[in-house]
């Protein structure tokens, strides 16, 4: 009897050491998934992607972006959440799978909160004042540091699904100052604890035959 190949793994990229305690607060143990800490900027999350996507255990995983963001259209809310259409790099713009699939499952996963779509843009440094209406002006409804870097170096090493969450920590009538400090910060703590389920059911359903 022939075996079964095993499924692709998923690997949750995040930067921050706060995110990563969020998202393993929320764990549960289903499925081959690694979530993996890159450390701040598009430089430090493109290496470590670069880097764990080289260990043949991982080779085919599917990517997730994940962690905290800037929103940047009015209105928006600390802990709102972000399911990225595609991410904006330099070097080109990287399209996200199975956007409406996210968008249902975090809605189950996080009754009540807002979820918005559409592009996420990367930054090489924290957004503030006049840069986020100059950035909401190319279309963009969110920014971060790592999830357009992250997803480049995904689809770069070879094809795969991918896609960017992100919580909402700071907005343009709510700016942050520090997180974890704020309430804001701790509200978006509160998400993206919460968030996990929806991935793990994004992963699973990616991987279920084609009809």
């Amino acid at each position: 009897m022939d075996r079964q190949p095993e499924p692709a793994p998923l690997l949750i990229a995040c930067a921050l050491g706060i995110e990563r305690l969020a998202l393993r607060r929320g764990e549960r143990r289903e499925g081959p998934v690694t979530v993996l800490r890159t450390g701040m900027g598009p430089e430090a999350a493109e290496a470590a992607v670069t880097r764990a996507l080289a260990d043949p255990a991982l080779c085919h995983a599917v990517v997730l972006a994940t962690g905290f963001c800037a929103g940047l259209a009015p209105g928006m809310h600390p802990g709102d959440l972000v399911v990225a259409e595609e991410t904006r790099h330099p070097r080109g713009a990287t399209r996200c799978d199975g956007v409406e699939l996210l968008v249902e499952e975090l809605m189950r996963a996080v009754p009540g909160r807002t979820v918005h779509t559409g592009p996420l843009t990367g930054s090489d440094h924290v957004v503030r004042g006049h840069e986020r209406s100059d950035l909401l002006a190319t279309g963009a409804i969110a920014v971060d540091m790592e999830s357009a870097a992250t997803l480049h170096s995904a689809v770069r090493t070879g094809v795969r699904p991918v896609a960017a969450v992100r919580v909402v920590v700071d907005a343009p009538e709510h700016e942050l100052v520090r997180i974890g400090t704020l309430r804001g910060g701790i509200s978006a703590f509160r998400v993206l604890r919460s968030v996990l389920p929806a991935f793990l059911e994004w992963h699973r359903s990616l991987l279920l035959p084609r009809r």
